[in-house]
């Protein structure tokens, strides 16, 4: 790790009055958590049919029994716990640094780590609804299940209050995310591709800011469509790197 650029951005953050995180898979890999894109993750190892098709919302109406088990097996993670990065995050946030964690993991570490403004993108394993009456359900109500799960209430089928393949974003945490990068003055990226649209569109509201006093700092293994644009790229560990700009 260059310790000279370290310095340089840990300075720069401390400065900072509006710094914005934007975070992806590569967050949670760390906590044991696979990606999709990776080496090991479900686009690659699976010998299943498509994630996008069997973590579908065309899949949930279909073939709900199939959907519920994928969705067991390879998305919930109740063992995981925060790493490094996410306890550094929120100790930024702590000391009045860091504005939101906007994510695209639904795997609520952020918030367990202690983050309070958090904005989910993908929404939250940690949340369950029906489908019929819209009641909130428990948290376990579909890991402590097998089968198709269903609302003590009414009977309808529980789902995760997750953006699946074929769903739009929720607009108003979208429009809290684009508020929120749209006023950073320096915005940290970590662990992200900024491949998945919409998301990583977010990102393209940063533009050549830098004029404007905004800083882009991007923390991944593999190289980004943004990198161009940032005023530094490390290609470390965010468990690695966050804790050192503290």
């Amino acid at each position: 790790m260059n310790e000279t650029l370290i310095r340089t951005l840990r300075e720069k953050l401390a400065q900072s009055e509006h710094a914005v995180f934007f975070g992806g898979a590569g967050m949670s890999t760390a906590s044991g958590i696979p990606d999709f894109r990776g080496s090991a993750g479900l686009y690659t190892e699976s010998e299943e049919e498509s994630p996008e098709y069997l973590l579908s919302d065309s899949c949930l109406l279909r073939e709900p029994a199939r959907f519920f088990d994928y969705y067991r097996r390879n998305m919930l993670h109740p063992e995981a716990r925060p790493n490094p990065a996410h306890y550094a995050l929120a100790e930024l946030e702590k000391r009045g640094i860091l504005k939101a964690v906007v994510t695209q993991n639904i795997d609520g570490l952020h918030q367990m780590a202690g983050s309070r403004r958090v904005l989910e993108l993908h929404g939250s394993t940690a949340r369950n609804y029906c489908m019929k009456c819209g009641s909130p359900a428990e948290r376990d109500a579909i890991s402590s299940t097998s089968g198709i799960p269903r609302c003590e209430t009414c009977g309808g089928t529980i789902r995760p209050d997750v953006v699946l393949y074929g769903e739009f974003l929720p607009a108003d945490v979208f429009t809290a995310a684009r508020e929120e990068i749209e006023q950073a003055d320096f915005l940290l990226v970590g662990g992200s591709s900024l491949t998945v649209n919409p998301a990583a569109s977010l990102i393209t509201r940063m533009g050549r800011r830098r004029g404007g006093g905004c800083s882009l700092v991007i923390v991944n293994f593999d190289e980004t469509p943004y990198d161009e644009y940032a005023d530094a790229v490390i290609r470390e560990s965010v468990a690695e790197v966050l804790p050192a700009l503290l």
